[in-house]
């Protein structure tokens, strides 16, 4: 699974991809986490929109109360799942990253590692969305990275977006053909452990 990630200055990153930012700054957060609001990309007829949704969804058929928040999707069920099946054909976005962490699990201790693409390109990372709230979608790491953990989100390449964007397209067939980028890492302070813990020495190589 995907559970933080980094994204810094999101308005300037998207400006070739959206139309309009709403009520998105260009901030620093190398902290990213669930239930955050965080900026996404979203179609419209008009054009596509950068926007703040929450990380996490609640679906509208769930016991509000009782129903801890979805913040992935696994894409090789989306189809099936209730949950999501019909955000992914509907409901489809498209998060803005610099990278992300993961934590490799040796016996009692995790040790978190940062992942950005070699190229050192942005991210972006495939999503599916219901009203204000949002989720990543994963799948099977690749074999350079699964001994760190054997989930990663679906990544997305620049000139990709629009096309998941685009609903005519099965959003699940596009995501498991599309072209997959290639990833570096490198082991992280403990510190990103703590969401509240919020700087630029997070993503500091060890």
């Amino acid at each position: 699974m995907c559970g933080r990630y980094v994204v810094t200055y999101p308005v300037t990153k998207t400006n070739k991809l959206v139309k309009s930012a709403i009520q998105v700054e260009d901030t620093e957060n190398y902290n990213a986490h669930p239930y955050q609001k965080l900026p996404v990309i979203k179609k419209y007829k008009n054009g596509n929109t950068l926007e703040n949704l929450k990380w996490g969804i609640i679906p509208s058929w769930s016991k509000k109360k009782d129903f801890k928040p979805l913040i992935n999707a696994r894409l090789e069920t989306i189809d099936e799942k209730i949950s999501f099946k019909k955000l992914i054909k509907l409901h489809r976005c498209v998060a803005v990253a610099d990278g992300f962490y993961e934590w490799k699990r040796e016996e009692k201790n995790k040790t978190p590692h940062y992942f950005l693409r070699e190229d050192k390109k942005n991210m972006y990372m495939a999503g599916i969305y219901e009203n204000d709230e949002f989720c990543l979608i994963t799948e099977n790491a690749s074999e350079k990275v699964n001994f760190i953990h054997h989930r990663q989100p679906v990544i997305l390449n620049e000139s990709d977006v629009n096309r998941y964007l685009n609903l005519e397209l099965s959003g699940s067939n596009f995501l498991q053909e599309c072209k997959k980028t290639n990833l570096s890492f490198y082991e992280v302070s403990k510190e990103v452990n703590k969401p509240t813990n919020n700087s630029i020495s997070l993503i500091q190589k060890l």
